[in-house]
């Protein structure tokens, strides 16, 4: 049963914290982690592209010349594709860009980057975490007093505005409550820190 060292917001040890074999030290499976992903990423699109097509355009009713005996080329409306003002061909309309992918394989995929910054000693597992402000310095101090590397997510057991807000304002940080974390963000930081309770969150409803 993995372990990991229990730290405090000044970054001194206060205990050591007991992980979940099965959640925190998971065989790694690449397809669960690629899979959800790819749903994720699509989920992030608006879906909201939207172009003309000829039927759409204005104008164009009749036809601009006769058919034969001009010596142009025939024509059946001023709004076809060739046109200038004319629709656009297969354009592009609002449409959703959502990938199922079932519930136990993003539970997987979460297990998986779980246990991968476990083992990477990417984890620092906080005994709490409470700011008396929002400022953006008070969030850094932290952070750098906890040792955190690169770019770093930061995992609540709860919404923290005063967390929230502090971390804003931080390039290389993101604040996230636990019920909202993705595997892609997971996947994208260099270093997590999470506190005991969100820890406990994850062993509760990934078991």
């Amino acid at each position: 049963m993995p372990s990991v060292v229990l730290l405090n917001q000044e970054g001194k040890e206060v205990g050591s914290l007991q992980l979940s074999e099965d959640i925190f030290a998971h065989a790694e499976h690449q397809q669960a982690i690629f899979d959800t992903i790819i749903a994720e990423r699509a989920a992030m699109r608006q879906g909201t592209q939207k172009a003309k097509g000829r039927s759409e355009v204005s104008g164009g009713g009749r036809k601009p010349w006769r058919q034969k005996g001009t010596g142009r080329a025939r024509q059946g409306s001023i709004r076809a594709a060739q046109w200038r003002g004319g629709g656009v061909i297969f354009a592009p309309t609002p449409r959703s860009h959502a990938i199922k992918v079932n519930k136990k394989v993003v539970r997987l995929a979460m297990k998986c980057s779980l246990s991968e910054k476990v083992s990477e000693e990417a984890f620092i597992v906080l005994d709490a975490l409470n700011l008396d402000n929002f400022k953006t310095k008070s969030l850094v101090k932290v952070l750098d007093d906890v040792n955190s590397f690169g770019k770093v997510l930061v995992i609540v057991d709860q919404e923290n505005p005063n967390v929230e807000l502090a971390g804003r304002n931080i390039p290389y940080a993101c604040v996230s409550d636990v019920r909202r974390v993705s595997v892609y963000q997971m996947k994208n930081a260099d270093c997590v820190v999470i506190t005991e309770a969100a820890v406990k969150y994850y062993e509760e409803v990934l078991k």
